[in-house]
């Protein structure tokens, strides 16, 4: 959530910077906060004069009966009701002008970083690297769903007999391999530094509104109503909000956390041959990195976590390219995204299997995760977070790009990991 200051004293900065978003009505709906916020403060100060007023006639009140003036207190009295009363009006005026504010604040989408280039979809995309030659399959390839089903190691139908399409069955090696990339990227994790966290899957309104969840994607996600609690549709919801609500040094920074959860999410709207098999799911396993940051290094360690998804790809053994979002292709709560895409070899096409973002103190300044300066002064941390890596599409590439005619050999870095070299 932007801070109601910064959009007071830089106005036309954020319409414009809203208009790389594609964000319609912008100049509308932020003239709008700034005058509800100065009706408010009009409202604030003449509470604050009446109640000056009414405490200034207390006084008198006490002068006047200490000398006996029991009359002229009786009428001071009756004027201290009235101002009371009057001050009860401005101020449940004031809360309700409050209220008006935080409803249109949250719909305001997060100001892009000044590197983000305009454009409106995915197409308008910018390529900063590509890296890794793209396989040469055998004549006889297969795209990873049949493969899945040839070798027995991830049975889509069961799922849809159990739960639902995008729910698949990992069994035998497929189920092996899950487990194995699960701790191979724990593992990369710690090693680079990122204490492993294991949180809830379900949590709280408070915690899906601290990352901006809520109210944005409460159609994407799974609700528990019975309890009011919501399957997380990442580990950056829980992980983040352990920050909810804490006063951190600055000698804490940088604050690296990493955890592998399960992930939910409806995916509604979604068909087609770009969902199919391990593609798109409503059921998927991720580890997630997340680090609270000072503002000033936060656009440094964006960088390095982006490297650092890169490094994993190549470990792996899979050819990549790194995206640069546009405005109109960057979430709702993002300053500046990378997107990572593997090649998918049986498929030809390129699969997203990474978002690495900055959200400076879009995030934070709706979770109060703030930090003491070294002047004392109380400042808002930014926050970051990306995945390192969610499985299925990674699954997906390494089925087909390491496919031969009888098998699907496994990368050298996840043998240790995984007990076999190979499926077939």
């Amino acid at each position: 959530m932007l801070q109601l200051n910064y959009i007071r004293e830089n106005k036309e900065e954020v319409i414009n910077r809203l208009a790389i978003k594609n964000f319609k009505n912008a100049d509308n709906i932020i003239n709008t906060i700034i005058e509800l916020d100065t009706n408010r403060k009009a409202a604030q100060k003449q509470a604050d004069d009446t109640k000056a007023e009414a405490n200034a006639m207390a006084r008198q009140i006490g002068d006047l009966m200490k000398s006996g003036k029991k009359e002229e207190a009786e009428v001071l009295k009756a004027k201290t009701g009235e101002l009371k009363n009057t001050e009860k009006v401005l101020d449940d005026k004031q809360k309700s002008i409050e209220a008006e504010i935080q409803l249109l604040l949250v719909t305001v989408p997060n100001l892009p970083h000044s590197s983000v280039p305009t454009g409106k979809g995915a197409e308008d995309n910018t390529v900063v690297l590509e890296f890794g030659d793209k396989p040469q399959l055998p004549a006889n390839a297969k795209p990873h769903w049949e493969l899945t089903s040839k070798y027995d190691i991830i049975d889509f139908e069961m799922g849809v007999k159990l739960t639902g399409a995008g729910f698949p069955v990992y069994k035998g090696k497929g189920a092996r391999l899950q487990r194995a990339l699960i701790n191979f990227f724990l593992d990369r994790a710690t090693a680079r530094g990122y204490n492993e966290v294991q949180p809830p899957i379900l949590v709280n309104e408070d915690s899906g509104y601290g990352t901006g969840q809520l109210p944005d994607k409460e159609g994407q996600m799974y609700h528990a109503t019975v309890d009011n609690l919501y399957l997380i549709p990442t580990a950056e919801v829980p992980i983040t909000n352990m920050y909810r609500d804490v006063i951190l040094k600055e000698s804490d920074f940088p604050i690296k956390n990493c955890g592998y959860t399960p992930c939910f999410r409806r995916e509604a709207g979604s068909y087609g041959k770009d969902v199919r098999g391990l593609n798109r799911l409503h059921q998927f396993d991720k580890v997630e990195i997340v680090q609270i940051a000072h503002p000033a290094e936060s656009y440094k360690i964006l960088e390095d976590m982006k490297d650092y998804v890169a490094d994993l790809l190549k470990e792996l053994g899979l050819p990549f390219r790194i995206l640069k979002l546009c405005g109109g292709d960057m979430s709702f709560g993002s300053a500046l995204t990378y997107d990572l895409e593997v090649w998918s070899a049986a498929q030809q096409r390129w699969l997203e299997v990474s978002s690495v973002s900055n959200f400076e103190t879009f995030q934070t300044n709706r979770l109060k995760c703030r930090y003491k300066d070294d002047k004392g002064k109380t400042q808002l941390a930014h926050s970051l977070n990306g995945s390192a890596l969610a499985l299925p599409r990674i699954v997906a590439a390494l089925l087909e790009n390491y496919q031969t005619e009888d098998a699907i050999t496994i990368p050298k870095a996840l043998v240790p990991y995984c007990g076999f070299e190979r499926i077939s």
